[in-house]
Parts: C-alpha cells; structure tokens; sequence
C-alpha cells in the first residue's frame, strides 16, 4: 500500500471506527445465534469476545497492578492492546463471606505483609486503597464499563488463593471449600450486583471443576441449576459453563445436551496450554503433536461449533519471553486453529506481577502480557502476532464481500497479498490479505481474476498463472497437522509453500513432516481459512487485471 493511499484513506478509515464504536455501545446486551456470540443491533451481528484475563481472585482479594498503575490507565491500556474484553476473575468468597468483604484494601495488604504494595497503591489508586476489597471490585468494573471493555466476571475458586490442585478443596462440589448452596447465593449476588452494568456480558460459573469428586450426573445438576440462579437475577448476561478435568473435557455434552428454561445464552468454555500436553511439543516431532492434540480438542469440546454453540478458550497463553520452545511450538498451532475455527477467547493473563503468589511477594508472571512494573507490553510482537485473531473473520452481520479464503501464517501472525501485479506474492497485514478461491480441484485462484497460485521449483517464488489445469497449480494440506500446502512442479518435484527472509512466498522441499523431533515446521506452516470480511484494497483493481490477463492470454495463445 502507498502513502499516498493510506494517508487519502485515513479520514474514512477513522470515520468506520468511529461509527464501529458507537455501534458496539449501543447493541448490548449479547446472546449466542448458533455457534456465534451477537449483539443485539439489527439482525444480530457477530461479536467476537477478545479477552485478557485480569486476575482478582488471589490471597489479597485485589485486582492484581493497582500499586502499580491507575486504574484507568490499566483499562485503557487493554483497549490499546486490541482486547475488547476482559475476563476478570475473583474467589467465590468475596460475595459470600463478608469477613473477607469487608476488609479494605490497605488491611488486606498490610495482613500479607505487603508495605510497598501499599505505598504502590496509595500513589496510584489513592481513592480505592481504603475501600472494604469488594467495593474495589465494584471499581475495578466501573473502571473497564467506562472505558467500553466487555467483562466476563469468573468464579476462579472459592477460598482466596492461586488455582488449583486436585486437592485445594475448591475443585467439585462438595469440596471443603465449596458448598453448592453458597455458590449458587454467591452466583446470585453478583448477576444481582452488575445488573445495570451494560459491559459486564457475561459470568462464568465456575473455573476448572475438577479433583476425586468429579461426576457428570452431578455436573448437569449444579451447573444447570447455576445457570438458572445467574438468568434469573440477570437475564442479559450470557451464562459460561466449564467442563471436567480442569476445563479440558465437554465430551458428555454430545450424548447429553444440557437443559434450561433460557436460550440464546448458553456458552461453553475450555482451556489449552502447551504445558497441557507437558512436554510433547519440545520433544516431539511438531506437525505430529499439532495433528494428534488438535483432534482430542475437537473431540473433548470443539465439537460443540458444529452442535451450534459458541465455544470460548477462557485460558490459553505462552511465556512471552519467547525462551520455552515448548510454548512457542505450541502458540503456532493453537493461532492457526484458533483462527480457522474463529473462536471467541481469553488470553492468560495481563498481569506482569503479583502483589503476593504462592508465598512469594512480587512475583513476575512471564505469562503476563504487561511486564513487571504493567507500564508497557512484555513482548509488542507477540501482540503483533496474535492480532488478527482479535478481530472477526467471518459470522452473521459482517459479511461485505462474498465468502472467500485467506491464506494464514500464523507464525508470523501475517497472511498472504500482493504488493502489486508486477511484485511477489508476500505475506502482509491479514487486513489486506489477498481473497482467494480454493475449488474442489484443490486451486487456488484470487477472488475476482483467473490467476492461480502455481509453484516454479524448489528455493523459488510462488508464482501466479493463468495455466490452471497442471500439478503446479494443485495445492494439497498435508502432514499431521495439515498446515503444510504442497504442490508439484512441472517437473514432479513436491514442494511446500514456505517463506524466505523478506517474508516473500516461495516453494522449497517439504520439512518437518515426521519423525524428526528437532526440526522446526514453522515456517511451512499454512492455513487456509474462511472469510466473509473485506478482502485486500489491491481487488480494486480488477478491471487491470482483466486486461493484463487478457494481453498474457493472447501471448500465450
């Protein structure tokens, strides 16, 4: 794209997301239309939930970073990194107890010892610091409803603390800590509380059931009965059920759908870590560990997009130093099925620190999207990275062109476009990502011409013919994972679509497909996805590619 384009488009670009804005504002409260999250504008347009989870649920019952920044500033900065929703977490306690209620922040930090959590705290958020920790809450809310962030308000645990062990006894109902009765009085309180709070769209009721006492009979009981507790006193939100086994396991829902008296409200919700899988990435050959864990998701809770339910990975993330090789192997994988499936998440987790973890004061979280002191990103590439899957690709309302493909790298977070005619095809912004057309044939040809992706041999670039009918035009997912994209040359060699330093796309020999557990696929790795969105600004330029289409025919012919 030229200067010149953009800073003409500039004015109009604003315009959109001024009005965008004012849309989203005035279209609460959300409901679910099959598998999609909507709002309530119109016929229902599709609202993808982009969250970062903002811990409030540990030994200080604080909202974690508030001796560190205002708590506006907090809010705003959610909004600057592209999450439109915070999935914010607190102990069960807190509604139900009021011996912890009713003790203020300054007793709450001073009783762990914390002094210059305290000081932090009175610099940054002095009208907050005095208030008993619930009321903090209520402002911690109020903070993100005047900024225009979406909440998901989670019961994490129950008792004060880090989450969770099989036996911290708040894992199952029945457990030490949690009291089906009180939690279903607890769940009340707060749908009660946030009634009139637009933003808050939904609760989450209860985070990682797990432990001895796990049992699906009584699953369906308590989490039905939740559920109705939460609709009653709060029609408007939409209700979050957790699986088993820490929120890894919905697989009884296939044989048993879940039953209450609401729709269009019901929303599921799993987890997916790399270290959910210990150590396989790193030890493992990749495209084989993304294949085989990919189908036990699809089997334990994805299957729930195709039963027509929304499904939000309320907890996924990666250590943001970029060292664990484990979490980096993983994080490919998880952007490219993310972004194929569309799915609504929750990214784990803001915090840069802790006031107090585990017996440790200060902790610094890696997994932490701010860093320690949350005064700016940990890490602004993985940001990079991950933003084209904060925004939709598809969904009902947002169709403005015809339902094409993109071409995705999720390595790179970038998808494939053309420069111009006359350059190689490159991987860009997925905002102007080339529209593409994949037919049955396996071709791929970009929407609006007869230009086909073809390969040339191995080491060189893609290449764009109007020859349609070969193997060098014949793209297959291959491998495992089925992220590499391969094709023949002319001359029978099978080659992989790949990228080389300037990010340009090429074609080289196959790599990673097996066996080697040392070898890194990234690179190679591709994903063809659905779009309804806009396709990139160089599909303006059709009627130039109908007469350089035309010319290359007639030298041809």
């Amino acid at each position: 794209m030229s200067l010149n384009y953009l800073s003409s488009s500039l004015p109009f670009l604003l315009l959109i997301t001024t009005v965008l804005h004012l849309h989203f504002t005035a279209a609460l409260p959300l409901s679910t239309n099959s598998r999609w999250i909507v709002n309530s504008g119109g016929d229902g347009e599709r609202v993808k939930l982009s969250c970062v989870n903002w811990v409030s649920h540990l030994d200080a019952v604080i909202a974690e970073g508030l001796s560190k920044q205002p708590v506006d500033v907090i809010s705003k900065k959610i909004v600057d990194m592209g999450f439109n929703c915070v999935r914010l977490t607190y102990p069960l306690f807190l509604f139900t107890n009021d011996s912890v209620a009713s003790v203020t922040v300054r007793q709450s930090l001073n009783k762990l010892g914390l002094i210059e959590s305290i000081a932090g705290f009175q610099a940054n958020n002095p009208a907050i610091i005095d208030l008993p920790v619930i009321n903090a809450f209520q402002e911690v809310v109020a903070s993100l409803d005047r900024n225009n962030v979406m909440m998901i308000l989670d019961n994490q645990i129950s008792k004060p603390g880090w989450c969770c062990s099989d036996f911290d006894g708040n894992g199952f109902f029945g457990d030490r800590y949690f009291d089906p009765e009180v939690w279903l009085k607890g769940l009340t309180k707060v749908a009660t509380m946030f009634n009139n709070t637009a933003n808050v769209v939904g609760m989450s009721l209860r985070n990682e059931l797990r432990g001895p006492k796990q049992n699906v009979t009584i699953w369906y009981r308590y989490m039905q009965k939740g559920a109705e507790a939460v609709h009653a006193a709060n029609p408007n939100v939409l209700v979050i059920f957790s699986g088993l086994s820490y929120d890894k396991d919905l697989s009884f829902i296939q044989t048993q759908p879940v039953s209450l008296t609401f729709s269009n409200k019901l929303v599921f919700e799993a987890h997916w870590y790399g270290f959910s899988n210990s150590e396989d990435w790193e030890t493992g050959n990749a495209n084989e560990v993304c294949g085989r864990v990919v189908d036990n998701i699809m089997s334990k809770s994805g299957f729930l997009l195709d039963k027509g339910y929304p499904l939000f990975i309320s907890e996924w993330g990666v250590d943001q130093r970029g060292t664990n090789e484990n979490d980096n192997r993983y994080l490919n994988c998880f952007t490219a099925w993310a972004a194929d499936h569309d799915l609504d998440w929750a990214l784990w987790t803001l915090a840069g620190s802790y006031y107090y973890r585990q017996g440790v004061v200060g902790m610094e979280e890696f997994y932490g999207v701010l860093n320690w002191d949350w005064c700016e990103p940990r890490n602004s590439s993985f940001l990079d990275k991950i933003s084209p899957i904060q925004s939709p690709f598809q969904g009902p309302g947002l169709s403005n062109t015809r339902p094409h493909k993109i071409i995705f790298h999720p390595a790179t977070g970038l998808c494939v476009q053309r420069q111009s005619f006359f350059q190689p095809l490159t991987l860009g912004p997925c905002t102007e990502a080339e529209g593409w057309n994949y037919t049955p044939q396996k071709i791929l040809t970009i929407k609006g011409t007869y230009y086909c992706l073809q390969a040339d041999g191995v080491g060189k670039k893609a290449k764009l013919g109007l020859i349609c009918t070969d193997n060098s035009s014949k793209w297959e997912a291959i491998s495992a994972s089925k992220l590499h994209l391969s094709s023949k040359t002319n001359n029978g060699t099978v080659v992989c679509l790949d990228i080389d330093s300037e990010n340009n796309i090429v074609t080289n020999s196959c790599r990673c497909l097996s066996n080697d557990n040392m070898c890194d696929p990234a690179s190679q790795w591709f994903k063809i996805i659905n779009s309804t969105m806009g396709v990139g600004t160089h599909q303006s330029y059709s009627r130039v590619d109908a007469i350089l289409q035309s010319l290359e025919a007639s030298l041809l012919g």
